[in-house]
């Protein structure tokens, strides 16, 4: 369950209207992304731009770090969106591993514990696979090439898992051979580099 566009839109600018900041952007360049590359690999385009949208609604509700995650599952919860939701939960853990996460753990054990217990019950589908490779090709300000992207956030955050790493590149490929085209060629209205 997910809302449409419209709602969606809605719920995202009143969580950027609660705490303004860069990350709005983001989820919009991985929402066009998402969209772009589903209708290329045989996926609903409205539902991928939906949850790429959605990814990081936790962000609405203050500055942290894992705890974002955390926020926005449990809001998409109470808003009975739990399609949204477990992207909210899956979309920074490749692996399923709460070691993937490259900032801080700063949700309480008990949140933890769900963000745990959550990820061993989630099956990945496609939806959060492609919401885990969008989200490592959208900058703030549009797409990056994954490579340049990766390394802006082990910079910012001091490390970057490397099976996350690993796993990202592989999630490119799959998308490729899935869409039968380059990633760069099925973004390219979103692309200001010249390669993905």
């Amino acid at each position: 369950m997910y809302p449409d566009r419209e709602t969606a839109e809605r719920i995202l600018e009143e969580g950027e209207r609660c705490r303004p900041g860069s990350w709005a952007d983001h989820s919009r360049i991985t929402a066009r992304c998402a969209e772009r590359i589903a209708r290329n690999a045989g996926l609903d385009p409205d539902k991928a731009y939906v949850l790429g949208l959605l990814h990081d609604i936790g962000r609405k509700f203050g500055t942290g770090q894992m705890r974002h995650i955390y926020d926005g599952y449990s809001y998409m919860m109470s808003l009975g969106y739990d399609d949204a939701a477990r992207i909210c939960l899956t979309h920074s853990f490749n692996g399923k591993r709460i070691e993937e996460y490259p900032g801080a753990i700063d949700t309480t054990e008990e949140e933890t514990a769900c963000i745990v217990s959550g990820l061993e019950k989630a099956e990945y589908d496609d939806y959060d696979r492609l919401i885990q490779l969008c989200d490592a090709i959208a900058g703030t300000e549009g797409v990056m090439d994954i490579m340049d992207r990766m390394n802006d956030v082990k910079k910012r955050y001091g490390a970057y898992d490397r099976h996350k790493w690993d796993t990202n590149l592989a999630l490119k490929k799959y998308f490729e051979e899935k869409m039968g085209m380059d990633l760069a060629e099925a973004i390219a209205e979103d692309t200001e580099k010249g390669r993905i």
